[in-house]
Formats: C-alpha cells, structure tokens, sequence
C-alpha cells in the first residue's frame, strides 16, 4: 500500500477504499459464478478468473492515476469471485461429493500456505525492482502457471445436477421460516461480523506491524508466520476432530481471533517483552483464522439447515459482500497520525466478541428448537 500512495498520490483510506471496491465486486459476482459452477462450467470459471487476474496485475504495474487503480481492483475482485475460496469449495463439493469436508480442509493446507510464500516474494521483488514490476512479475505467474494448470486439471466436470422443476415464484418449503428463526439470524449474525474482521485486517497489516515499531524484517516474517500457523491450525482439526465435541470446538475457535486481537492491543505495554507478545497475537490469530474457515463453512448447515443451506448462505451474500467491502475501509478511515490503527483494533476486538457470542446464541437456539425425545 505504501510505495502505491507515494507514486500516485492517494492517502490510506483512497488505497483501502480501491481493496474495498475488490472485495464488494466479488460478493456481488459470487452467487452467477456459484450458478455457472454448479451447471459444470468450473474450468471455463477458472480459467477465464486466472486470465483476469493476471492482465488485472499486469495493467496494475501500469496506472499512473487513481481511476486507473480503482478500476483493476474492481477487475481484481471479479476475478477474485473465480478462483477464491468459494468458487473453489464449490468445485471440490463437486468432484468429491462423499468426502467433500476431508477435501475442503486439505485445499486450506494449502491455501494457508500463500502469504507464507507470497508475502516475502513480493517484498523481495518490490526492494529488488519496485512495485510495479512486482505486480507485473505476479500478473505473469496467473498468466503462464494458474491460467494453463486450470485448463489442463479442470477437465472432464461432473456434469450439472438436475433438480425437479418447482412452480414459479414458490420457495421451499419451510424456507421462509428458516429465514426468521433464530438460529439463523445469530449464524448469519457471526458470519458477517467475524468476516467483516478477517477481511479488515489483511490490507492493513504491514503497515499495522511497522506502526508497532517492529522492524522491516519482522514485518514480513509475522504475516508469513500468521500463513503457517493457518495450516498448523487446520492441520490439527483435520487429524482431531472426531476426538472432541464438534459443538465445543465452534464455540473455541472463532474465540482464538478476539484473544489475539487483545494480544495485539496489549503488546506496546509489554515493555521488553513486546515481541513475544506480538507473536501471541500471531499464534491465536493465525490458528484461530485458519480454523474458522471451516467454522463457518459449516454453520449453517449444523445450526439452521443442511436441506436449505446452499439457498440460506446465498441469501448472505450482500451483506457479506458490504461488509467484506467496508470493514477494510473502516479501518483506514479510522487511522490517524496520532493515534495510528489502536482505535479500530478496539473496534475489531468488540466485533469479534459479539460474533462469537452469536454463535453461541445459535447453538443455543438450534439446541432449544430440538423436538423432545420421546418417553
């Protein structure tokens, strides 16, 4: 973000309000993406989001102004709808549809894996050879590596399903009860805010690590730290899931995000022990993130419905995607010179507490709404 403003002449919340736009173009593509998904067209998907992603950065190394730099984030966040996450889950759902849980949490192995690996590799290209060449380096990588692996893996798709025709305008049945109840209104409620705050974060992070006076070494290295520490995370609900009570370990997890968030607050106080705090907060975060993927992949259909969850998480996807858009530029907009990003760690530290305390609530619900058993 940084070497950006000073070549274009942008203050921070004019850069966060660009990774914002992203973030917003993305939720708003990723129900049509999910629908061309699921009607077998995940390699055209793919493909065409890693040819966008990597022309995105290419002409990214190029802008001179700041319209030239909102519109390739906005490209950036379409592309992101494509090869993210979600397009991804729904790819897997649908090449392995008996073991897709097994199969989702090995692809977070590896995408845990990528600021470990690309947060060094861009810094190093931008002290070797500046930012706009490291973006066009990164552009080249989509182009020549993601764009052709696609092409050549995501051949042969299941085909789509077929599901029986209902009458127009009729929603499932039940549905619309599931929308009012509660037990979706407080997963829907843990989801938004507890992604609100996993999507602030990132933009900010170098810049957040530096203002906590740790040197440039250690600003590349905790970030990259936080990546392995994702897949130290989902490593261990992989191997250890089925030893403990799976309604305990989703209160848990999302709990690690605000006690590291606390770590951080805290770590200019700690004196000589400043650095061991931080990486606390590294430890709590990077765990606590990286589990929390699967915490809330899997919400809706154990505390609301497993019949309706596609539909119910799809009616999600607005207010996700503003709050996804917001948050990053909340924090910036929060940002002074004088009091640096303390005010809206705190901001974040609240919200991850009511989001984990949502959760709680819907299991309660979802607990409470059980029928009796019979005597």
């Amino acid at each position: 973000m940084e070497p950006v403003e000073h070549a274009l002449g942008l203050s921070r919340l004019e850069t966060s309000l660009a990774f914002s736009l992203a973030l917003l173009a993305e939720g708003l593509l990723a129900y049509p993406v999910g629908r061309w998904i699921d009607r077998g067209h995940e390699r055209a998907v793919m493909v065409a989001g890693s040819v966008l992603a990597g022309v995105c950065l290419v002409l990214h190394g190029q802008v001179r102004s700041a319209l030239g730099f909102y519109a390739v984030w906005v490209g950036l966040g379409a592309a992101m709808s494509a090869i993210l996450y979600s397009p991804v889950f729904a790819v897997v759902t649908r090449r392995f549809p008996h073991d897709f849980r097994r199969a989702i949490i090995t692809m977070t192995f590896l995408g845990g894996l990528a600021s470990t690996v690309f947060i060094p590799l861009t810094a190093w290209l931008i002290s070797e050879w500046g930012w706009r060449v490291a973006l066009t380096s990164l552009g080249v990588l989509h182009l020549l590596v993601c764009a052709p692996l696609h092409a050549v893996v995501l051949r042969d798709a299941p085909p789509a399903r077929v599901s029986a025709p209902e009458a127009p305008h009729q929603a499932p049945q039940g549905l619309s009860q599931l929308v009012r109840s509660a037990p979706f209104l407080w997963v829907s409620c843990f989801v938004i805010l507890m992604t609100a705050a996993s999507s602030a974060l990132p933009a900010h992070m170098i810049s957040l690590l530096r203002e906590n006076g740790l040197s440039e070494t250690w600003v590349i290295a905790v970030p990259a730290c936080i990546g392995l520490f994702q897949v130290l995370g989902r490593v261990l609900l992989y191997f250890f899931e089925h030893h403990f009570d799976l309604h305990l370990a989703n209160r848990l997890i999302p709990g690690l995000i605000p006690l590291g968030l606390a770590a951080l607050l805290a770590a200019p106080l700690a004196g000589p022990w400043h650095m061991a705090v931080v990486m606390v907060f590294v430890v709590l975060f990077g765990m606590g993130n990286g589990m929390l993927t699967i915490v809330k992949g899997t919400a809706m259909a154990q505390y609301v419905s497993r019949e309706h969850v596609a539909t119910l998480n799809g009616a999600l996807g607005l207010p996700l995607a503003l709050a996804r858009a917001a948050a990053p530029l909340l924090l910036g907009w929060m940002w002074t010179p004088a009091s640096g990003y303390t005010p809206g760690v705190w901001l974040l530290l609240v919200t991850t507490v009511v989001g984990v305390l949502a959760l709680a609530w819907a299991q309660q619900h979802a607990q409470s709404a059980k029928p009796p058993l019979p005597r």
